[in-house]
Formats: C-alpha cells, structure tokens, sequence
C-alpha cells in the first residue's frame, strides 16, 4: 500500500478518515469495562466495588500495552514517511516479540501481587475475595493483550484503521454475548458469577488477537514481520521505548491516582471508592472517544514529521484539537442531563447515586478545557516527543491532583476530590500549551 496518502490528503478528510475508525474502536474497547460492570453490579454492591478495586492494575496492565504499542506506532511511521522500510520492518518484528514478553511478566507480577495490593484499599474479606476471583482469571489473558495491542498498532500505523476497528468489534461482541451467559449459567454454561466476567473479556480479547492475524495473514500491511527482522537495532528500539515507555507512564498515571484517590475517599465511605471506580468507567466513553482522535492522528503526525512537512503537522494538530473539544462538551453535557440514569446503570442504592451525581457535575466542569491537555500530550507522542508528553500527564494526574485532592478533602470532604479533578484541568492546560509550543518550534 501506498502511504503518500498522509502527505497528500485535504487535512479535514484525513483526520476524520483516520480518526473516526479509531474513535469506534475506542468506544467499543470501552465497552469491556463496563459490560462487565453492569452485569456484574446485578450480582451484588459488593462484587461491584471488587471491580472497582481491581481496575487499576488492569488500567496498568493495558497501559504498558498501549503505550509500547504507541512507541512501534510512531517508529513505522516516522520510519515510512522517511522512506527506510528496513527499519519499518524491524520496528514491527521486535514490536512483537517484545509486546509478548511484557505481557509475560505481567501475568506473573499481577497476580502474585495482587493480595498485597488489595489489602490496602479494603478489609473486607468478601470483596478481596471477590477481587482475587476476577483478576486471578483476567489476568491470565495480558499475553493476549499485548500481543493483540500491537498489531493493532502496526495496522494503525500505516493508516489501516478499519481492521483495528473491525477487530475490536468482533472481540466486544463476544464479550457481550458470553458475559451474561457464563456470570448467569444460562444454556450450557454453568453460574460462574463474578469469575465468568473475567473469562468472556479473556475469550474477547482472544477472538481479537485472532481477526488481527487473520488479517495479517491475507491483506498484508506494508510493513513485514518475520525472522530476518529480528535482528535488534538499537536505533530502532531507543525510538519505540523512548515513546513508549513515556506514552506507558502517561497511561498508567490514572491507575496510580485511582489507588491514591480510593485511599483518600475510604475513609469517608466505601460507597465513595465505589462512586469513583464507576466515573471511571463512564468517562472513558468521552475520554477514550477523544483518544480515538489522538490515535488518528498519531501516524499522520509522525509521517508528515518524518517527510518534513512541518505545515500538515500543525493543521493536523488544531483540526483535532478541534474535534476533542467538541466531544468534551458533549461529555459535559451528558453529566448535567442525565446523571442519575448513568450512575444507575451501576448501583441501585439511592446514597449512592446521589454522590455520584454530585461527583458527575463537579468533575465535568473541567472536561472542555481537558482536550487541550490530551491534544498537546497525543500529538507531542506522535511527533516522537514522548517525555514532554509524560510531563503534561505527570501534571494531571500527579503533581497538581494529588497535592490538591488531598487539600481540598480537608477543606471540603469527599467532594473536594472531585473539585481537584475540575482545578488540575485548568492547570493543565495552560502548561501544556507552553510545553507544546515550546517543542514545536520548527513549525
């Protein structure tokens, strides 16, 4: 296939041919979450906040799949717009071989880890109980995980987003269909509970893994992945880990603030820690729809940078910084019209749909500003500028939000937390703009 489209292509067009794929794929991978969440939350309250408490180390778990898989992204892309296929290739090979040896050790860690990690967010043993249930079996999978996140990377990187959209789609498809029926024991599977939720997002993210090979194997991309590929270059691994291991640490920050926030909130109500693990799960809608556009334009970026048409690289930027702000305004909106009917989908319990309205119209006050913050830090990964980018996400989710959540939880309880998520966007933002201009000079 021929890449020149990237450079070539009216600006709009593209971003929205590359985008909206991605912003499907997004919304569907969201899905996992809180397919599981609603079924499980029929179980009990109890097997909710289980949930709750395991997201975080799953959030890990996909982060460092994400964001190696950002790193062979934006390495075939810069190396194709620049015209050296050899090292395209070997960005893809050893991508791939180093996608499964992460998520290896992440199985291992992950669950030898986890009792340690549970016991310091609850003392309750059937809800640790309920925990270890799930992760035990869902962490099983991240092999499956890395591997299948990185060949989604190596389809987006040479502008197949449609197969990573398709992929992804067969995969919640089947995560929807076996989710009630091995939770429930409906027909020929037996009642597993809180455990079937765990295997019908494994046997997804396998059937996902399957489609990407598939296609790899029939409608073969530009880049090849084979044994002569192998051979380590150490130019091309300093660009994938110098991105993705920033692109890694921007992902999982949010993991490390939910275990720092659970901290603060236990100790005014466990139905707090359970408020927060749901706004987790409904801001991905709007959160990893504006990522979606971020993964669009990041081999747009990287290509065009590579091919020095530093022009298309700031069209590219402002047209999806366009676009996410009009998509966290719609976020917003949603959380003032209807708040109650989404924490319901969740919890039935009345003390906890209120907080969790509450929580909705506080937070959300900060979503539209939030897109410059997400635009700057994704497009700065795409142009191969991964630690700026760890800046900016070390700035919301650890320098400004920890020290302000803590302040304010003081000054105003539990809905102080949920105004430092509102204040750190503003912060923010106003770096991330200085840091993004700062860095791009050169256009």
């Amino acid at each position: 296939m021929e890449q020149s489209f990237m450079k070539e292509k009216s600006i709009l067009p593209l971003v929205l041919s590359m985008s909206l794929p991605m912003v499907i794929s997004m919304a569907v991978n969201s899905l996992y979450n809180i397919i599981d969440s609603y079924f499980v939350a029929k179980v009990s309250e109890n097997a909710m906040t289980a949930l709750a408490l395991v997201y975080p180390v799953q959030n890990l778990i996909n982060a460092i799949a994400i964001g190696f898989g950002i790193g062979i992204n934006a390495g075939i892309a810069f190396y194709l717009g620049a015209g050296d296929q050899e090292r395209a290739d070997n960005a893809a090979t050893q991508g791939v071989f180093l996608s499964f040896i992460h998520g290896a050790l992440l199985t291992l860690i992950c669950i030898v880890g986890m009792p340690l990690f549970l016991k310091n967010f609850s003392s309750d043993e059937e809800i640790t109980g309920l925990a270890l249930l799930y992760s035990n079996r869902a962490f099983l999978f991240a092999p499956i995980i890395t591997l299948g996140l990185s060949y989604e990377k190596i389809f987006q990187s040479v502008g197949q987003m449609k197969v990573s959209m398709f992929s992804m789609i067969c995969g919640c498809a089947a995560n929807i269909i076996l989710d009630p029926l091995m939770i429930f024991g409906i027909g020929i599977f037996p009642a597993m509970g809180i455990a079937g939720a765990a295997y019908a997002t494994g046997i997804g993210q396998c059937i996902t893994l399957v489609v990407y090979l598939l296609f790899y194997a029939f409608c073969r991309p530009p880049v090849k992945i084979g044994r002569k590929h192998m051979s380590l270059d150490a130019t091309v691994l300093k660009k994938m880990y110098s991105v993705g291991v920033s692109a890694t640490l921007n992902l999982a920050l949010p993991s490390l603030l939910i275990s720092v926030l659970n901290g603060l909130l236990a100790d005014f109500s466990e139905k707090y820690v359970l408020v927060l693990g749901v706004y987790y799960k409904l801001q991905t809608f709007i959160y990893l729809t504006a990522n979606g556009i971020i993964q669009g334009i990041r081999p747009l970026m990287g290509y065009n940078f590579g091919a020095q048409e530093y022009g298309r690289v700031k069209k590219i930027y402002h047209t999806a910084l366009t676009m996410n702000m009009g998509i966290m305004s719609f976020g917003m909106l949603l959380s003032w019209i209807m708040p109650g009917q989404l924490i319901g989908l969740f919890t039935n319990n009345a003390e906890t749909i209120t907080i969790g309205v509450t929580a909705l119209h506080i937070i959300s006050l900060g979503f539209i500003i939030s897109a410059v913050s997400i635009t700057c830090s994704g497009a700065l990964e795409g142009l191969g500028k991964g630690y700026p980018s760890l800046f900016i996400s070390l700035l919301r989710y650890v320098i400004v939000i920890v020290p302000a959540a803590f302040l304010f939880s003081r000054l105003f309880e539990a809905n102080g937390v949920w105004w430092a998520f509102c204040a750190t966007e503003f912060i923010a933002a106003g770096f991330a703009l200085i840091i993004y201009k700062r860095e791009t000079t050169f256009i």
